[in-house]
């Protein structure tokens, strides 16, 4: 029988490290993903001192269900190293690297974290890893990537770093994101990880935000990694699924039921046999329609 463990990651909030009050109420607002930034929005004068707060917040703040992230400073930096240490010791539940190319990239920033969870006494293998993906290099060495490490949870496409590097930049239909977005998706698929899209920074453009958003639902994306909380609620609604769907997955868990009662591993429905994707889709369904809140306790549809 398939049991479903796949978490919900429809939002990942991007929140600056060296930002107090963004910090301290970040987990009020719905995010499935919190993800503290430690590289771009800190300047290097305040990289130690965003370190320290992020590290207090994630050892005294209630951020409720929400899943915590931090983008750390990559290895070529100073800071990486420390940044590693601070995280695991404050138990963060990702630690996600920027501008990821490589497997290898992946394998010695879990190499730190091993060493980091022995010092303190943390169980090796509590803290789990994400990629960015921001260059030609690293999208066409995504596959790679996304299995460097059975930590991985998921690989993240960002747009501006690498539509730079292909000597572009964005463009209202996405075009010039296509390819990439593909590569990281079919590579997350394949690993069995989750996959996010680019940040949409344009807040005088909500109808392009809901394009993008609709096309990478469509694409197959688990989410989107946001810059402003009010995209959170956006994003939700597209990932909402219909009355139609949620119907059709209830009949589909209820025949899951009926055949578990009955001690069979056969599935059946309407007479037909209901095979393993079907079942998988409708547990996300399911979730999907839970957490959007469109179920009351009898797990009956609420109209809005």
């Amino acid at each position: 029988m398939v049991e479903n463990t796949e978490r919900l990651r429809r939002t990942m909030m991007f929140v600056p490290g060296n930002n107090p009050a963004m910090v301290k109420d970040a987990g009020i607002y719905g995010a499935d993903s919190i993800m503290f930034d430690l590289e771009d929005a800190v300047s290097l004068a305040e990289k130690d001192a965003a370190r320290d707060l992020i590290y207090e917040a994630l050892t005294t703040v209630d951020y409720g269900d929400a899943e915590l992230v931090v983008r750390i400073n990559g290895l070529d930096t100073p800071f990486y190293e420390n940044d590693i240490q601070a995280m695991v010791k404050a138990k963060v539940d990702v630690i996600r690297l920027p501008k990821t190319e490589s497997a290898e990239m992946i394998q010695t920033l879990e190499t730190l974290v091993i060493a980091a969870e022995k010092e303190f006494g943390i169980e090796v293998g509590t803290i789990h890893l994400m990629a960015a993906i921001e260059s030609a290099k690293g999208v066409l060495n995504a596959p790679e990537i996304a299995t460097a490490s059975e930590r991985m949870i998921g690989i993240a496409l960002s747009a501006e770093d690498y539509t730079t590097d292909m000597k572009t930049h964005r463009y209202p239909d996405g075009a010039e994101l296509e390819f990439a977005r593909n590569m990281v998706l079919h590579a997350a698929r394949a690993a069995g990880i989750a996959a996010f899209d680019t940040v949409f920074t344009n807040m005088d453009d909500p109808d392009g935000f809901y394009r993008e958003t609709e096309h990478i639902h469509q694409l197959g994306f688990d989410g989107k990694s946001l810059v402003n909380p009010r995209q959170i609620e956006m994003v939700n609604k597209v990932y909402e699924p219909t009355q139609k769907e949620i119907a059709t997955a209830k009949n589909v868990i209820t025949a899951i039921a009926a055949a578990k009662a009955k001690g069979s591993g056969v599935i059946a429905m309407n007479g037909q046999m209901v095979d393993r994707p079907v079942v998988l889709r409708a547990q996300r369904v399911m979730n999907l329609a839970k957490a959007s809140h469109l179920l009351d306790e009898e797990g009956n549809y609420i109209e809005k």
